[in-house]
């Protein structure tokens, strides 16, 4: 059984107010699924399940401005065709913005075949100078209508359930409910040409698939922040 543990790290920022180290009872509320969804190991394990009566989820309770973030990720081990794994940031409303990764599911999980997308995050749908407060989602569940080679390939139903978990999380943020200023956000600088440089060769090594190049998902026009 292939089993995969994947560090993601979450930079919104290079400036935070403190380090909480995880305790899913105090961080994390289930949002759907029930007992699909389950905080484990003390609290330091978080584990959702899919099966074909539901997938499963949590939010965070705390809202985020900006900070740094921490998740390890234990993929659906296998055959998980199908299935999507997610670890994103949401603001509110029709017209959210999300900080999303995505790991769409193969025939045989490994991470060279683990398809990862990315979206960005646009400020606050347009408004300029609005603070953007996003919520942490955590959610496993059936994609099957275009998450494994454009929807070619089914869920096994037989292989089920399937399951994810996340585990060592740890936040350096300022949250909705800190006392922190954004000073050093707003002064954050941009990225050193060296730091571009492994971000282009991470890009390029390592995104498979791009949601901006995706016109058969988006028939109707690509998303607006495709062409910024």
């Amino acid at each position: 059984m292939d089993l995969i543990l994947c560090a993601l790290l979450l930079s919104l920022a290079l400036a935070f107010s403190h380090l909480v180290s995880a305790n899913f009872y105090n961080d994390f509320d289930i949002t759907w699924g029930n007992d699909q969804a389950k905080i484990l190991d003390n609290s330091q394990r978080l584990q959702l399940t899919l099966d074909q009566s539901s997938g499963s989820g949590f939010q965070s309770k705390n809202e985020y401005l900006f900070g740094k973030i921490d998740m390890q990720i234990k993929l659906v081990p296998g055959n998980s065709a199908g299935t999507v794994t997610a670890y994103y940031l949401s603001s509110q409303g029709d017209k959210h913005d999300e900080i999303d990764f995505e790991f769409l599911g193969n025939l045989n999980s490994t991470f060279g075949s683990t398809q990862q997308q990315t979206s960005t995050l646009t400020p606050c749908s347009g408004i300029p100078n609005k603070l953007c407060f996003l919520w942490m989602e955590l959610h496993l569940w059936n994609a099957d209508n275009w998450a494994t080679r454009g929807g070619a390939v089914k869920i096994d139903w037989s292989k089920s359930p399937f399951v994810a978990s996340y585990g060592n999380f740890k936040a350096e943020t300022c949250s909705a409910s800190s006392d922190c200023s954004v000073n050093s956000w707003y002064g954050a600088e941009a990225l050193e040409s060296s730091e571009q440089q492994k971000l282009e060769w991470v890009r390029e090594n390592y995104m498979i698939y791009n949601y901006c190049s995706d016109s058969k998902r988006f028939p109707q026009g690509l998303p607006a922040e495709c062409t910024r």
